[in-house]
């Protein structure tokens, strides 16, 4: 399968200048949302759609968050229904009844290979993970930006990746950015790192493990044994071994320093110290994230 905008898509950026959003085996294939449901008739999608193969019809109902997925419909269908409708039916209730002639399992008679029938993906991880490389015991904690689809090919180095790809950054490379990425919701981070330029490394999922201890400084955290846990923030992760983060407590930063706690992460603790605020110790399998999104 061709995705036409899946980088856009994948990123949350503005579609592409491409006139669909797939190719299935050769077809083109557009996914048509809307919330008026008049849109579908066959008229009004020849009418916006006249030169895509397949239309996939997607409903979205008002005051709802979910996409309801109406059906699809050949091209070269509808305009023989609309044929048929003009001579017939004129502007009856029967314009709608082809949504309920094509269930979406009927998509895999375009092909015995249709996507979501091969796709299997092995990769676990999300964006936001947080994520070593495997088998390095002296290596910084990374993000999860970008988990790629499982059937697309990446090549790096110039050779091919054989398996399942991932795109991580550094926490230090985030920072740099205009804004605070820890208050952005991990599906959004790349389209802040494409827009911010920040760099992406890529890697194959089984060079990557969860990190052991995934926090860094400026980290949103809680001791979640507590009944009522203040937010507090990281100031510094350390070797010790026995409390090896310090925190310091949201509330006292923000009196200090204001609202908008514009310190880079790496100079919050000589700025607590400076400041005389307290801060806190903790083994790391003690704290939780609490995130600001």
């Amino acid at each position: 399968m061709g995705v036409e905008k899946e980088e856009a898509i994948r990123r949350c950026n503005s579609e592409s200048f491409s006139g669909h959003d797939f190719e299935v085996f050769g077809y083109e294939i557009n996914v048509k949302t809307s919330r008026d449901v008049s849109a579908f008739r066959p008229a009004n999608l020849l009418e916006n759609d006249p030169d895509d193969d397949i239309i996939v019809m997607v409903w979205h109902r008002d005051n709802e968050d979910t996409l309801i997925l109406l059906g699809w419909e050949r091209t070269d269908t509808l305009e023989s229904k609309v044929k048929t409708q003009d001579a017939y039916f004129g502007e009856k209730p029967e314009t709608l009844a082809h949504l309920a002639a094509r269930p979406i399992n009927e998509l895999q008679e375009l092909g015995l290979n249709t996507a979501h029938m091969n796709q299997k993906p092995q990769n676990p991880f999300n964006p936001g993970d947080r994520v070593v490389k495997a088998e390095d015991s002296d290596v910084a904690v990374a993000v999860v930006v970008e988990v790629l689809p499982p059937e697309q090919d990446v090549n790096l180095y110039g050779q091919t990746l054989d398996g399942e790809a991932v795109s991580i950054t550094f926490p230090n490379m985030l920072n740099d950015g205009p804004g605070n990425w820890r208050e952005i919701h991990p599906t959004k981070l790349a389209s802040y790192c494409d827009d911010q330029e920040i760099k992406l490394y890529t890697y194959k999922h089984t060079n990557l493990e969860y990190a052991e201890n995934p926090f860094t400084p400026g980290d949103y955290v809680i001791k979640s044994d507590y009944d009522d846990p203040d937010l507090a923030v990281v100031l510094e992760v350390t070797d010790d071994e026995d409390r090896d983060i310090t925190v310091s407590f949201h509330k006292h930063l923000e009196q200090e320093f204001g609202e908008q706690i514009d310190i880079p992460p790496a100079d919050l603790s000589s700025r607590c110290d400076e400041a005389g605020i307290k801060s806190y110790s903790y083994k790391h399998d003690e704290l939780n994230f609490k995130h600001q999104y």
